[in-house]
């Protein structure tokens, strides 16, 4: 039998880590990624598996909960094949470079501020530098192919379907057999929903014998895109006509691609106030990029845009400020601005510079379009906060303050389990990537209205397929 054990996302939803061990067979490891929030001191832990006994690593998408930890595996001794979509590794590129440049400033300024008080020796070095983000791409990888089955053992396959979530997302089916029994389980990795602005629907999987699926929001479902699409518009016209500037702090892949396809929709809508839309985000310019290659992925809006103009996003209104000096360009525009800019929950980036110059300020607007986490400075500010610390200077929050919950690339529990219902055969659910109280919830929904026994996995525990 096989065995599977979770060494992350467990009854938490980061640090997607599930390690399958066949009797027969190569040792598969399905995502590798970091732990975030509450659970961000375990990125230092070692790992509860030997790295250099995976034979296969297995990725489900480029998000950094499920490919962070891939430069330390690599590091601690992983040197075995990667197989993934060509876009997620286009995408992980750009996110692991990121993540590792992040690590090692923050390492050299705490390292300056530790010597001053001889404390230099308590200072942890990163988890990881960018020459071991670079080494992930110098591993042996192959590209999956979106329903087309890949063998990567005599009597082992993987088969890799659209999810839905992100440019290059997937879910993953393993198909084995031992002692002449076929057996099979499924990833979910991170499913999007049904209705979404720039990704087509998750493909159905019809048969398996077990689901390991993730439980973000396995207790709710979201507020109806048209009715966020609609507050959207609202709010963008009634600032921009009332002279102001719109700030929208985004998350670099996918909520800024949705946001940028949406305003290339009003403008050929004629719904969108003449203004200057800039995208003001090195990482984000270069993920909407990564889209622009891979468009043939997206869904049919998209694919319309590009039919229309050649391109997915671009539009007349729009610039993209990579370098600091187009960014500092931007404080010379008093009004009829759209900003987008990192980091999407405010711990960093150019938007603390855009609220600097603009917050205070109450003809203009600040639309948080993605979930703020408590403590960080997004979350502050919809809470209310009247005042706001940037670069040791108090700035007064007189722009108003609007969140949107609709937008929103992970599926809801309707659309989690719509998706499930479309299987022929499915034996056991497993449930991985979310809270305890939102696993207990859905769990019960799942028994009652599809009748599936299932789990809510703990960490490490061995289960037996």
């Amino acid at each position: 039998m096989a065995i599977i054990q979770s060494f992350g996302a467990a009854q938490t939803v980061t640090g997607s880590c599930h390690f399958l061990q066949l009797k027969k067979g190569p040792k598969i490891l399905v995502d590798c990624g970091y732990f975030q929030g509450r659970d961000e001191e375990l990125i230092f832990e070692p790992f509860d598996f030997d790295p250099k006994k995976v034979n296969i690593l297995l990725i489900t998408h480029g998000h950094l909960d499920h490919i962070g930890r891939i430069p330390k595996l690599v590091k601690e001794g992983f040197d075995g094949k990667v197989i993934a979509l060509r876009a997620t590794m286009d995408l992980a590129e750009v996110i692991l470079m990121d993540s590792a440049k992040i690590a090692e400033e923050d390492y050299k300024t705490a390292l300056k501020k530790a010597k001053r008080s001889g404390q230099e020796k308590t200072v942890r070095p990163p988890v990881y530098t960018s020459d071991d983000a670079q080494a992930v791409f110098d591993l042996t990888i192959q590209y999956a192919e979106y329903n087309k089955a890949i063998q990567i053992a005599p009597d082992v396959k993987v088969t890799f379907r659209n999810a839905g979530h992100i440019l290059g997302s997937a879910t993953i089916q393993i198909e084995f057999a031992e002692e002449g029994v076929s057996k099979s389980v499924v990833f979910s990795g991170d499913l999007g929903g049904r209705d979404d602005l720039i990704m087509p629907s998750p493909t159905p999987v019809k048969s398996t014998d077990a689901l390991y699926i993730e439980s973000t929001y396995g207790d709710r479902d979201h507020r109806g895109l048209q009715e966020t699409v609609k507050e959207f518009k609202e709010i963008l016209n009634s600032t921009l006509n009332n002279q102001g500037n719109v700030l929208i702090p985004s998350f670099a892949i996918e909520r800024t691609q949705e946001i940028l396809l949406l305003l290339k929709q009003m403008y050929y809508d004629n719904e969108l106030p003449v203004c200057k839309v800039f995208l003001d985000s090195p990482m984000a310019i270069r993920a909407t990029q990564i889209y622009t290659n891979y468009h043939h992925q997206l869904n049919d809006s998209a694919d319309k845009l590009m039919q229309r103009d050649g391109s997915v996003f671009d539009f007349p209104y729009l610039q993209y400020s990579l370098k600091n000096q187009d960014s500092m360009l931007i404080n010379e525009q008093e009004s009829g601005c759209i900003i987008i800019a990192g980091s999407g929950m405010c711990t960093g980036g150019r938007i603390l510079h855009h609220f600097k110059h603009r917050l205070w300020d109450e003809r203009n607007s600040v639309i948080f379009v993605g979930y703020q986490v408590q403590g960080t400075l997004g979350r502050q500010m919809i809470d209310g906060a009247e005042s706001i610390q940037l670069y040791h200077e108090s700035i007064k929050v007189n722009a108003r303050i609007h969140m949107i919950n609709g937008f929103s690339a992970h599926a809801d529990q309707s659309n989690l389990l719509a998706w499930m219902a479309d299987f022929d055969k499915l034996d056991k659910v497993f449930l991985i990537h979310g809270e305890p109280k939102q696993q207990a919830t859905f769990k019960r929904v799942i028994e009652e209205r599809l009748h599936k026994t299932t789990h809510i996995v703990e960490y490490a525990e061995e289960v037996w397929i």
